[in-house]
């Protein structure tokens, strides 16, 4: 059987690349996906592609490349995203346009590109990497938390559409991963005198601090090529540490008030 044709947004560095590297060991055809081919030129651990998912001609073309150079694509992993901190009173609203661009619309145009291929094809798998943040609305993440929480939501729905296609699709949700993300990460300027000058500060403090003890993304990826092998994959997956882990049972078990009271004094509010 010929190897399974995979394409990788947002494979250029941190979960996408460590994706891209496991199942290339694993015997798939790998594309990654980056905004600029210019800035990974040395790149050689499998073939990169341009490709904006925030723009639908870019999407378009890169899928139409992959298209014309192996005639299908099985598997989309939708991991490119972007993060924002920032209080939701002060945070530009240009800025919270972008993170939706990226985290959920982004994730859908290339979904509603390969779908009509995937159907074509009698399955296909989609996996879109969400976040542990998008199952609760977190101070001073709260856009993305809310952009990652719709695409948990919009993956709910589309998988039961597709469903009689033959096209699987799952959603993995990670805790903090030891990424370059937080450099990426668009930060809301702390304002002299602002009302959340203190808190904001100890907060995003408190966020690197969790990145930079964050999980190897190749255990990302090793879930990642175990879900892809499950004959009947659920909706949603997680991984994390065990307290970002035990965080979601407790969100289910306690009540609201409870529950925003753990945050506030993680958080030191």
């Amino acid at each position: 059987m010929d190897s399974k044709v995979v394409l990788i947004t947002g494979g250029s560095s941190g979960i996408g690349k460590a994706i891209g590297q496991y199942l290339n060991t694993k015997g798939y055809k790998v594309y990654g996906s980056t905004r600029s081919l210019e800035k990974h030129a040395d790149f050689k651990d499998f073939r990169l592609l341009e490709l904006d998912v925030r723009e639908a001609a870019s999407i378009g073309k890169a899928v139409n490349q992959i298209i014309d150079l192996e005639g299908r694509i099985d598997i989309l992993i939708n991991n490119a995203g972007v993060g924002i901190t920032g209080p939701v009173e002060e945070t530009p609203r240009e800025e919270i346009q972008k993170v939706f661009d990226t985290n959920f619309y982004g994730p859908l145009g290339v979904s509603r590109a390969v779908l009509p291929i995937m159907r074509k094809q009698g399955g296909g798998f989609i996996i879109n990497i969400t976040s542990l943040a998008g199952f609760m609305g977190l101070p001073f993440r709260g856009f993305y938390s809310a952009s990652k929480g719709a695409l948990e939501l919009m993956t709910e729905a589309l998988r039961m559409e597709t469903r009689s296609f033959g096209i699987k699709i799952a959603n993995l949700a990670p805790g903090d991963i030891a990424t370059n993300i937080a450099a990426g990460r668009y930060h809301a300027p702390s304002k002299p005198g602002s009302p959340y000058e203190s808190t904001y500060g100890m907060s995003l403090e408190l966020m690197n601090e969790h990145v930079d003890q964050g999980m190897d993304p190749k255990r990302v990826a090793v879930k990642v090529h175990k879900i892809l092998n499950t004959a009947n994959p659920k909706v949603h997956y997680t991984i994390g540490s065990p307290m970002q882990k035990f965080s979601l049972i407790l969100k289910k078990i306690l009540p609201d008030k409870v529950y925003e009271r753990l945050l506030l004094n993680h958080y030191k509010l």
